[in-house]
């Protein structure tokens, strides 16, 4: 989101200040919203303002929106705490913060099974967002230098993607002056297809994306297949095509959930990965990861040796300075869970989600669209219209304290509707029970609503009464 300044002179004063919730227990001047006081307030005062305001938001609980991790365990946050004060690009000042990243990096690599004799490389994130710029920036960097070593224009970059991808992907087509080949939806399909993908590929496209856990309805492109068609068109016409798979919320699913499942660098033409460590890796906001599948797929020139913070050091990043709290909480949950307890919390995830879905499809008022055959992540649209729509359903729910969203598909499936709700590790099955109850009730409601809006108005007739 963006803040634009406001207006003084266009606002009525009193819209302008917060005013004492207490009487004169804190303080006794109204406080400006929009301008620096002149003088500052005690501590506590300003702790209580700010907490009190902050009220006003909705329950992380029950925020069945957000992919975001909104718990974590009290030795977690202790840990976190222990370290808001540690800036991570300052390695050697923190070298034991900078040696954990590594480790970090090791262990996704090889849970994303790369190949032994690999040379993987990565780095942390401030999210998935840093992450994909990051790694469609290197696949950019790598094609224009083929391009450049073969004598033939490198101006006219594109890459294949579809509707399906995070809004990251587009900002960085339109920053880095990208071409960006959209794959849109259907109405019976909401993945993009091997067969699609062929049609928009040349010579010039720099990558292909895959997503592995989709935003809209949390569900997997078929990534093997995308390989083998890349494979098949490497062989035949020569064109060096990689692919970058967006794991931002599967990555941290479908390792335990679905070990078998190819997606990963166990296919040749994946070269790069992203996974959000703050969504199903179960770390506060904001951490995401940035693993390549060998040294050469990240081109030396884009990385930056930097010596004036100590020691000599590599840097690969959009930003500079950052927190280390969140990555080194991501360390803590990979020793703290080990493979086993991913898995059972990945298990639980997923058998919640199927208990939410049955409940919810009792009602016989939703259909499915996206299962927790992938992630633990529900898409519903309403079977059929009575008179409202699943956004009147949300806001109903949001009366109720629930937090689910409801949109639209994107371009060409737009004319579906649907609700989402991303059950995490903290959501239970009771939870799961309360929820489709609150929807049950909403509908309720909603149907009186229609009913009363449809009948006649009799108000000013004579009604022949039967006595």
């Amino acid at each position: 989101m963006l803040s634009k300044k406001v207006d003084l002179e266009k606002m009525d004063k009193d819209q302008q200040v917060q005013s004492s919730t207490y009487g004169t227990r804190y303080f006794a001047r109204d406080v400006p919203k929009y301008e620096l006081p002149e003088e500052g307030m005690p501590s506590r005062a300003a702790y209580q303002l700010i907490h009190d305001e902050l009220n006003l938001d909705g329950n992380p609980s029950l925020n069945l929106a957000t992919f975001v991790t909104t718990w974590m365990e009290p030795e977690a946050r202790k840990l976190i705490d222990e370290n808001l004060h540690k800036n991570f690009i300052d390695q050697d000042e923190y070298p034991k913060t900078a040696e954990i990243q590594d480790r970090v990096v090791n262990m996704l690599s090889r849970l994303f099974n790369a190949p032994k004799e690999a040379e993987s490389v990565g780095t942390s994130t401030l999210g998935s967002s840093e992450a994909i710029m990051l790694g469609l920036l290197a696949h950019k960097w790598s094609w224009k230098k083929r391009r450049q070593a073969a004598g033939k224009p490198y101006d006219k970059p594109n890459i294949v993607m579809g509707i399906d991808v995070h809004t990251v992907w587009e900002k960085f087509a339109r920053y880095f002056d990208v071409e960006p080949r959209i794959i849109p939806m259907a109405n019976d399909r909401f993945t993009i297809t091997a067969g699609e993908v062929a049609g928009h590929l040349d010579e010039n496209t720099i990558c292909v994306g895959g997503v592995v856990g989709t935003t809209f309805t949390g569900q997997v492109d078929p990534i093997k297949d995308i390989n083998d068609l890349l494979l098949e068109v490497k062989e035949k016409k020569g064109w060096d095509i990689p692919m970058h798979v967006d794991a931002a919320s599967g990555g941290f699913i479908a390792p335990f959930a679905y070990p078998e499942l190819e997606w990963d660098f166990r296919l040749e033409r994946v070269k790069s990965i992203n996974v959000s460590g703050h969504k199903f890796g179960l770390v506060y906001p904001g951490v995401g990861w940035l693993v390549f599948r060998d040294k050469p797929d990240l081109p030396e020139d884009l990385i930056f040796h930097i010596n004036y913070l100590g020691g000599e050091m590599p840097s690969y990043t959009l930003n500079f300075s950052k927190g280390s709290s969140m990555m080194l909480a991501q360390y803590y949950n990979l020793l703290r869970l080990g493979k086993k307890g991913y898995q059972d919390i990945v298990s639980n995830m997923l058998g919640n989600a199927d208990y939410l879905a049955d409940l919810i499809l009792q009602g016989e008022r939703f259909e499915l669209l996206g299962a927790a055959k992938s992630l633990p992540v529900l898409a519903f649209k309403l079977k059929e219209q009575k008179g409202y729509t699943v956004f009147d359903v949300s806001e109903k729910l949001r009366e109720k304290g629930w937090i689910v969203p409801a949109y639209t598909l994107p371009r060409n499936a737009d004319d579906i509707a649907v609700l989402r709700v991303v059950v995490k590790e903290n959501f239970s099955r009771e939870m799961a029970e309360d929820l489709a109850g609150d929807a049950s009730d909403s509908f309720k409601e909603l149907e009186e609503v229609v009913k009363k809006e449809a009948a006649p108005a009799t108000r000013g007739k004579k009604e022949n009464l039967i006595c």
